[in-house]
């Protein structure tokens, strides 16, 4: 049964983690170069493959013992929020242009692009964590689905906007702080069962 309670907090968090990394960077950069659509088609094919993936993990995860899995997710979200604050600030990489701005070769590109790029990324294996923590693929999936399309369309179409008015710093802080919160959740249900 689908839960919007479990989507929104899995939208919130995935958004929050993914918007400081290298995906919104690479979105602005493509879509500054070709148009806007062809690229969040492409962007958005390659993160719908992604979340499947963390989702068949996360599915795997749930088949062992809830006190174990609570333990590991927790001790995972508490490494991936301390990825996410230690991590140094990385250079933009240079996006290889198409031979012709068709829809196939601009798409193609940034599902290629994305697709390797975001392979076992932290919002990858923030999404396997969920499904097993909530145990609901299709809401853990529509929330990690719909929050890296919304990243990913930031990026497309108004990233350097939002990084005036909203500090990267600020928004990597909040992302670890929620994943802090949701480590403990996880490691308190591991201990106390």
């Amino acid at each position: 049964m689908f839960s919007f309670t479990v989507a929104a907090v899995v939208f919130g968090v995935v958004f929050l983690a993914e918007l400081p990394d290298k995906t919104a960077l690479a979105g602005l950069m493509l879509g500054t170069r070709y148009r806007a659509s062809y690229v969040f088609v492409g962007v958005a094919a390659a993160f719908a493959v992604h979340v499947a993936l963390a989702i068949a993990a996360g599915s795997v995860l749930s088949l062992l013992p809830h006190r174990l899995v609570q333990a590991v997710v927790g001790v995972l979200f508490l490494a991936g929020a301390a990825v996410l604050l230690f991590k140094k600030d990385e250079d933009e990489e240079e996006v290889k242009k198409p031979a012709d701005q068709s829809f196939w070769k601009v798409s193609g590109a940034g599902f290629m692009m994305i697709l390797v790029a975001e392979f076992g990324d932290l919002t990858q294996i923030m999404t396997a964590n969920l499904a097993a923590r909530y145990d609901d693929p299709v809401s853990v999936g529509v929330g990690a689905v719909l929050a890296l399309w919304a990243v990913a369309g930031l990026g497309i179409l108004g990233g350097r906007t939002l990084m005036k008015y909203v500090p990267l710093k600020l928004i990597t802080k909040v992302a670890a702080g929620v994943m802090v919160l949701l480590a403990g959740f996880s490691l308190y249900e591991a201990i106390v069962g």
